[in-house]
């Protein structure tokens, strides 16, 4: 395997050195790695565990060679990455086994205006660049648009920049478009928006070819299911719900008042529309049928989100900082019905030395099962990084979507902070943001549960850290509502627990 990676690796690092050495003295140029070994032991993580389900344990692993550079009129940046399970591979591999490296960044940037630059004798804009290519989109604390670092695959976009700084004020005009095929007898600009396998089950149990362009839904024992609360057979991930985007585009702006940020966020996205399908399967004496979502209609669902955020420090020593939010949700759903929802977020941080005291509450729109509305009311994070907000076991807007209801999210967090040492305990109170109905039409408590996650940070020496981290949830009954469970089902005190080593060293940086 290993083998295999270098070999990869080494004409690419050879143009890298072959393009420095030809530079001037003036380009910089940085090559750094990283290598993250996460070891977790799940007992709940994300979603309740079945009563007789058993924890598991697991060690995953990513590694990243980042090059990066830099010249007047150029910024060049690639980062590539494998991630993988310790074990995930056979000891002895072959060719046919597959290949698990991927290119994590890869964007230019073309600079056309800095007027710090004496290289450019004119700069109508104090800086103004064009990136495009592969890149992480990170803004504000996102949570809205970020790079899902602490997930080994984390998050990137296939996208085009604009990047504009003016008297203190920032502007970025950003804008992506996916497609699956450059095939020349493709018909149109149908997007089949997921990873789909490349076998599934049919109603019968017999494993069938994906039919092409179809998103398959399958039920509990991953049988190709149309009625039954049907679930994807593999859907997109963490915050892309159940299908990814079409087309994307942003504007956001901000500007630093004395010591306070404030920034805005206008993004639209489209969402392919799709009609329900199935697809005949023969297998011997058997006649069954692969059922999902047929993604060949013309035409998006289009959405949109707006909001503000404000960052204000405050106080004789900086000791007080504030973050306060609203963004609104419209348009259409990836469904296509119609949206109308909102996010707020207020907290208030004290940190008179090497302690900090926060506390916050976290709101977050959803539907009122009672209600007879047809529009949506469930805000969707987009495209962020829930994993820093509710909750470091992932329940909610991560590894298993929204909950119907929404969520309301008071918190209490203590940190300590020093030089190489940090820890930091947090507790969370989970509440629905709407009524719920059991099976029986009874509501249901609006309490979910209380989490408290305990994490330490120590710095090893300059390029290496280790992490751990110990999550434990007292859910309530109402969790089971939320995550879509049986009654009575699943256990009611889930624990999770990592212990993670992360090495990221500069092999050069000139």
């Amino acid at each position: 395997m290993y083998k295999n990676v270098l070999n990869q690796y080494t004409p690419v690092l050879f143009l890298f050195f072959v393009g420095f050495s030809t530079q001037k003295a003036k380009a910089q140029l940085s090559l750094s790695g990283q290598l993250r070994s996460r070891g977790e032991l799940r007992d709940g993580y994300g979603t309740l565990e079945p009563i007789n389900n058993k924890d598991a344990a697991f060690i995953s692993q990513r590694t990243r060679i980042i090059f990066n550079y830099r010249s007047s009129k150029l910024v060049f940046h690639t980062s590539v990455q494998d991630v993988r399970l310790w074990g995930q591979d056979a000891s002895t591999t072959t060719i046919t086994d597959g290949n698990r490296l991927e290119v994590h960044e890869a964007w230019a940037e073309l600079i056309l205006s800095n007027k710090r630059d004496s290289a450019f004798k004119i700069s109508p804009f104090d800086y103004f660049g064009i990136r495009v290519g592969r890149q992480e989109l990170v803004y504000d604390d996102e949570r809205l648009l970020g790079n899902l670092d602490w997930t080994q695959q984390a998050r990137r976009h296939d996208a085009i920049v604009f990047k504009a700084l003016q008297s203190g004020w920032q502007f970025d005009l950003g804008a992506a478009f996916n497609q699956n095929t450059d095939a020349i007898n493709y018909n149109g600009t149908y997007y089949t928006p997921a990873n789909v396998a490349a076998t599934v089950k049919d109603s019968k149990g017999n494993l069938a070819n994906t039919p092409t362009g179809l998103i398959p839904l399958v039920n509990s024992s991953g049988v190709s299911a149309k009625n039954g609360s049907p679930a994807f057979a593999n859907p997109p991930g963490t915050n892309a719900a159940t299908q990814d985007y079409k087309a994307m585009q942003y504007l956001y702006v901000a500007k630093k008042f004395n010591k306070t940020k404030i920034s805005g966020l206008f993004l639209t996205d489209q969402f392919g529309k799709y009609v329900l399908d199935s697809v005949k399967n023969v297998s011997g004496t058997d006649v069954g049928y692969v059922y999902g979502r047929r993604f060949n209609q013309p035409g998006v669902n289009t959405r949109f989100t707006a909001g503000i955020l404000a960052n204000p420090v405050f106080g004789s020593n900086d000791e007080w900082l504030g973050t306060a939010g609203y963004y609104y949700q419209g348009g259409r759903n990836r469904d296509g019905a119609s949206l109308s929802a909102h996010t707020y977020t207020l907290s208030l941080t004290y940190k008179p030395g090497n302690i900090g005291y926060t506390a916050g509450w976290d709101y977050l729109s959803g539907n009122n099962s009672f209600s007879s509305s047809a529009t949506d009311h469930r805000f969707d994070p987009l495209y962020g990084t829930p994993h820093k907000f509710w909750g470091y076991m992932d329940y909610f807007y991560a590894v298993s979507g929204a909950p119907t209801g929404g969520l309301s999210n008071p918190y209490l967090k203590v940190k300590y902070s020093a030089s190489r040492l940090s820890v930091e305990l947090a507790n969370h109170y989970f509440n629905l943001a709407q009524e719920q109905k059991d099976n029986t039409g009874q509501p249901v408590s609006k309490y979910l549960g209380t989490e408290f996650d305990l994490t330490t940070g120590y710095k090893l020496n300059k390029f290496t850290n280790v992490d751990l981290g110990l999550s434990y949830m007292a859910a309530t009954a109402s969790m089971e509502y939320a995550k879509n469970i049986t009654p009575g089902a699943a256990r009611l005190s889930p624990v999770w627990a990592y212990l993670q080593l992360n090495i990221k060293p500069e092999f050069l940086n000139k």
